[in-house]
């Protein structure tokens, strides 16, 4: 699939805003559910769904998001990162003209499923093309507008739902609601045929002029002599030389330090999910009503946690490449921990059964009023302020640094299925669980956070600041300990830094001459264990 050939835009910043229009989209889908079920409309058309149906109906989109992230590695490997998403597009369309024309609740779950083909393709490649057009001094703040996308959508669909509510008759105010998700699908298709490719993917298809001059004008504004571009496209070519030589098939994801590499990429996302911040970004509604909130008082606080999620992420753009990926890791899951344990202890503490549902909704059976209601509100705010500044931005991250340039379109998939298997399975288990189990929901989600903490500290190595290809090193059959890594500048930086220090253009040559040597010295070593490991 080629897109038409118009004039590209290079400016690292406008292609990350324009790409990860494809997470606005994710977005809008939680906020076209999360603002819309607790409204009469909805309980009355499909007939109040309680526990599993509603769970299914939730969790629709992550199944679909599991079967787009199966499909993505192949199909971005084939038609390119920026092409791939267009594809991902079409699905969208079709799924969403499906929830607009839905008459129950198998027609919903059809469309919510085909949307979520979108948003695992989307949410695994869009990380995958940031990555590969940014500079490692950036890559961070780049991928984070991808969580401020989807925080954006959160937030603009959830009080675009809220609004629809007040539509008069039967069906109206959903149906518009979900009808709205055209815009930002169609806004993205407009934008992507001004993206350029890919440089990496390029020269991994041997398109190697077209990658040097894409790389030349994302990084350097055109110039094909700067000691950047020159040094960073070398190191490329090496580290794919020597990948290609590397196993092939599914060998090439467990082999040397690749196992490693998998394990950290698939269960980044996956503790993401396990952290039990769905509970808030997917049924803040039923927390608020438990917390004795209702009506619309009830609608408008819930969208306040949308409101701090982008503030808080926002700040994080600015830092993230600043501390160390680590310590937000680690500590963000032990203060989110914190958190569930406060929200649940106080719910088992001084609810109050409502067998009917509080305000008739059969999701919500418990309550609690005055002080501990207060609790139970300020720890959920401060719940998703915790998540936004940590695992919600860095887990995205994290699972696009970890893979090599051969293995990244596939990997990035296997880090999605991840994120969406286990999404799936928390938004099919919340609503049930919320009817059994209650308030120790909330204990069980405090104890995976630690758990969480745990394996980032024993086994994640630091990411922060080091470029793509030498994370190959700490991933090693022999690379340091996780906890021994620390962030810090990249052997890159530091002899460009020299290199611009020279006087002629003979003299820079020479140093990246230099540099090159040195990376390929070092991929050697690691092909030579890998070599070992086969």
């Amino acid at each position: 699939m080629g897109l038409p050939t118009l004039p590209k835009i290079y400016n690292v910043y406008f292609l990350a805003i324009i790409a990860t229009m494809g997470g606005m989209l994710f977005g809008f889908d939680i906020s076209s559910m999360s603002a819309i079920i607790g409204t009469d409309q909805y309980l009355d058309y499909f007939d109040n769904p309680s526990g599993v149906a509603q769970g299914a109906i939730g969790s629709a989109l992550a199944a679909g998001s599991v079967v787009g992230s199966i499909m993505a590695g192949p199909v971005s490997d084939k038609i390119g990162r920026r092409d791939s998403l267009m594809f991902a597009c079409l699905w969208w369309l079709v799924g969403t003209a499906i929830q607009v024309a839905c008459n129950g609740r198998g027609m919903l779950i059809a469309g919510r499923v085909l949307n979520g083909v979108t948003v695992g393709i989307t949410s695994s490649q869009v990380p995958v093309y940031l990555a590969e057009i940014s500079k490692h001094s950036q890559r961070g703040a780049i991928i984070i507008i991808q969580q401020l996308a989807i925080e954006w959508g959160i937030l603009f669909m959830y009080f675009i739902g809220y609004g629809c509510k007040f539509i008069p008759g039967e069906t109206a105010s959903f149906r518009t609601a979900w009808g709205i998700q055209f815009v930002p699908c169609v806004l993205l298709m407009l934008g992507l045929p001004f993206l350029p490719r890919s440089p990496r993917w390029l020269a991994k298809v041997d398109r190697t002029e077209e990658a040097i001059h894409v790389l030349a004008n994302i990084q350097a504004n055109g110039n094909l002599d700067d000691p950047y571009v020159i040094a960073e496209y070398e190191e490329i070519i090496t580290v794919l030389t020597a990948e290609r030589q590397a196993p092939k098939g599914w060998r090439k994801f467990v082999y040397n330090g690749m196992w490693r590499r998998t394990m950290a990429g698939f269960s980044v996302q996956a503790w993401q999910q396990l952290s039990g911040a769905n509970v808030m970004t997917y049924y803040v509604v039923y927390i608020f009503y438990m917390a004795d909130l209702k009506g619309n008082v009830n609608l408008i606080s819930s969208g306040v946690q949308y409101a701090l999620f982008i503030i808080f992420s926002t700040i994080m753009f600015f830092f993230v490449d600043k501390i160390g990926r680590r310590t937000l890791l680690v500590w963000g899951a032990i203060a989110m921990g914190f958190c569930h344990f406060v929200v649940g202890g106080t719910l088992g503490a001084h609810y109050e059964y409502v067998p009917g549902g509080v305000e008739g909704n059969a999701n919500v059976v418990m309550r609690v009023t005055g002080p501990p209601a207060h609790t139970v509100i300020a720890f959920s705010y401060l719940l998703i302020i915790i998540y936004a500044l940590t695992l919600a931005p860095i887990c995205w991250v994290y699972a696009a640094e970890v893979w090599s340039l051969e293995t990244r379109a596939w990997g990035m998939g296997i880090a999605a299925i991840g994120n969406w298997l286990f999404n799936f399975a928390i938004g099919l288990f919340i609503p049930p669980a919320f009817l059994n189990i209650k308030w120790k929901l909330f204990i069980v989600f405090g104890a995976l956070c630690l758990g969480g903490a745990i394996q980032f500290w024993f086994t994640y190595p630091e990411t922060c600041g080091k470029t793509i290809e030498e994370i190959e090193i700490l991933f090693s059959k022999d690379g340091p300990h996780a906890w021994q890594t620390k962030k810090g500048n990249s052997r890159l930086d530091r002899e460009i830094e020299e290199v611009t220090n020279a006087q002629a253009k003979g003299e820079a040559r020479a140093s990246i001459s230099k540099v090159i040597e040195q990376e390929k010295q070092a991929v050697a070593e690691a092909k030579e264990h890998r070599t070992e490991a086969v």
